[in-house]
């Protein structure tokens, strides 16, 4: 679960991390309240206005802005409320902005004694360990860097039995080029950072940049926060912090309705009941010339209900030209799966205007395609993935 910036920000001060302090703003008015208080709590004259959606690149897209009065900061705001924000992370129509943060300004002009830098936390999925990724090219797309200047990007592996050690913060700090008070501050900066990542249950924290600002503090000016899904049971604050409008619609119905769905760009739409076996079904269909337009597991229970519900999810996306069935009945009998699909199919009626190819391995297959090819209703079965794969380029030609 993706979280926005100020959200981030929020787990990483209850950990001791500093950060770049502001408050989220729903419109221009909001904005400059904010605005105000900040100016109260900091002294800050210059704030800064940044767009909150589930993208990186936002100062690229314009989403970021710095206001340099009040006036600036209603003006600023209003532009980027409510306008669809495109960046080399969204799709091409952008996503629109329902709200901004309203931070402080933490650069002083003219100040040369400032450095920038890149610091992450993830899972190396090849050690199975989690790593502290980071480098002195902060501000910059990690990406740019890691192609021009790879020498420039560090990693720190860090050994799940000890957890991070004190030797390797400041291992860390000294690779970042720090001395004195910089030096022992980014130290207590990454012990926080890493214990924030372990104990908020999050598969990926990235800080660009942390800031080291002219009088040796180190701080998080932006935050991009990840948390993983699995813990969510536990983590019920931070469960709420999901912000559906950030998310494609059709998976978050998907999801209500108990469907591991994920949204591609193809033309085939595919139901299947078992990760491996989806995969599996995803490389047939490019092997027949299609594209898949979805990963959709529909569970060990394949009954009329869950089918139409499937159904029906696949059928919202507008590009889906054929739909196959992939299932293995070993929990469920095929029987009862192609009785569910007969029964789905004519629950819907008119709705569905594709073909439709089933294939039904298992437990009563035999019986199963039997039904399938007497329901009398345009849906066509296969037996070998093969057969399947030929019956999908039929369609599509």
């Amino acid at each position: 679960m993706n979280l926005h910036e100020y959200q981030g920000k929020e787990i990483l001060a209850s950990f001791g991390v500093r950060i770049q302090r502001g408050i989220v703003a729903q419109n221009s008015k909001e904005a400059v309240e904010a605005a105000k208080k900040l100016t109260e709590e900091t002294g800050t004259g210059w704030h800064v206005i940044k767009a909150q959606v589930h993208a990186g690149g936002r100062g690229k897209g314009g989403g970021v802005k710095l206001a340099k009065n009040l006036k600036e900061v209603e003006e600023l705001a209003g532009q980027i409320i409510g306008m669809n924000l495109i960046t080399p992370q969204t799709s091409a129509e952008g996503k629109k902005v329902h709200q901004v943060l309203v931070a402080e300004d933490v650069y002083y002009p003219g100040d040369s004694e400032t450095n920038e830098f890149y610091m992450s936390v993830l899972l190396n999925r090849s050690s199975g360990k989690n790593m502290i990724m980071y480098s002195t090219e902060g501000g910059m797309d990690i990406e740019e860097v890691a192609e021009k200047t790879p020498h420039l990007i560090f990693t720190e592996e860090i050994d799940p039995a000890t957890g991070l050690l004190p030797f390797q913060a400041r291992k860390i700090a000294f690779n970042l080029g720090l001395s004195g008070a910089a030096f022992k501050e980014m130290a207590r900066f990454v012990a926080s950072l890493y214990k924030a990542y372990v104990e908020s249950d999050s598969s990926m924290f990235e800080i660009n940049p942390v800031l080291k600002t002219s009088d040796d503090k180190i701080m998080a000016v932006d935050a991009k926060v990840a948390i993983d899904d699995n813990a969510l049971f536990r983590r019920k604050e931070y469960a709420e912090m999901r912000d559906l409008r950030e998310e494609n619609p059709i998976e978050v119905e998907a999801g209500a309705l108990g469907l591991n769905y994920v949204d591609l760009d193809g033309n085939v739409g595919c139901m299947v009941n078992g990760a491996g076996l989806a995969m599996a079904t995803m490389d047939l269909i490019k092997m027949a010339g299609g594209e898949p337009a979805n990963f959709l597991d529909v569970g060990g229970t394949a009954d009329a209900k869950r089918v139409e519900e499937a159904f029906r999810i696949i059928l919202q996306d507008e590009a889906v030209k054929a739909i196959l069935v992939n299932i293995f009945g070993g929990i469920v009998r095929c029987d009862r799966v192609a009785n569910g699909i007969v029964e789905a199919y004519k629950n819907m009626g008119d709705a569905i205007k594709v073909p439709i190819i089933v294939r039904l391995q298992g437990t009563n297959a035999e019986l199963a395609k039997e039904i399938i090819d007497n329901s009398g209703l345009a849906v066509e079965s296969a037996v070998q993935f093969q057969e399947a794969a030929d019956k999908v380029k039929e369609v599509l030609s």
